[in-house]
């Protein structure tokens, strides 16, 4: 089986309220939010194995993120909205990559905190800050239905205030 890349991003910064009379679902990405975000994309533009699917929680402030990243990338691959991303626990998250397609060797999840962290510390088995519009990038070694806990290593952190620099 060939290794696999599994890229890991926080949602971009977000206004602190939802549009008046919506849920938290509905909050949007700030202006710098928007920022991070195309500037993720545009590194992932410049990587040897860009994503060929990106997942995306169905909260408006993931999908922004995803469309921005997906879009200053010039990333063709295919996008899906995953409801099961928000508010998911780590065992969730690990549940929703083991259904990824196998065809599929270089995967985009786009959600929230705690979730993601809880994530790459069953990956890890440490937990990196994460801020928001984060990109994390890990190695696997295998299927993505046989990704288990410990079964990734750390190849990149990259945060906003780091892209936004260069």
């Amino acid at each position: 089986m060939s290794p696999r890349t599994l890229w890991i991003l926080r949602h971009a910064k977000t206004r602190e309220l939802p549009p008046e009379g919506q849920g938290d679902r509905a909050r949007e990405l700030k202006p710098r939010g928007r920022r991070a975000a195309r500037a993720v994309g545009q590194l992932l533009a410049r990587v040897e194995d860009p994503p060929t699917l990106a997942l995306s929680s169905d909260a408006r402030r993931a999908q922004e993120t995803a469309e921005l990243v997906l879009e200053a990338g010039e990333l063709t691959c295919e996008r899906a909205d995953e409801p099961a991303i928000y508010e998911a626990s780590g065992e969730a998250l690990l549940a929703v990559l083991r259904r990824a397609p196998r065809k599929s060797t270089s995967l985009l999840l786009v959600g929230h905190q705690p979730g993601l962290g809880a994530l790459l510390g069953l990956l890890l088995g440490h937990e990196p800050e994460l801020p928001p519009g984060a990109l994390v990038r890990l190695a696997l070694g295998g299927a993505w239905r046989a990704l288990a806990p410990g079964g990734a290593a750390l190849t990149l952190l990259v945060t906003p205030h780091e892209l936004l620099a260069e």
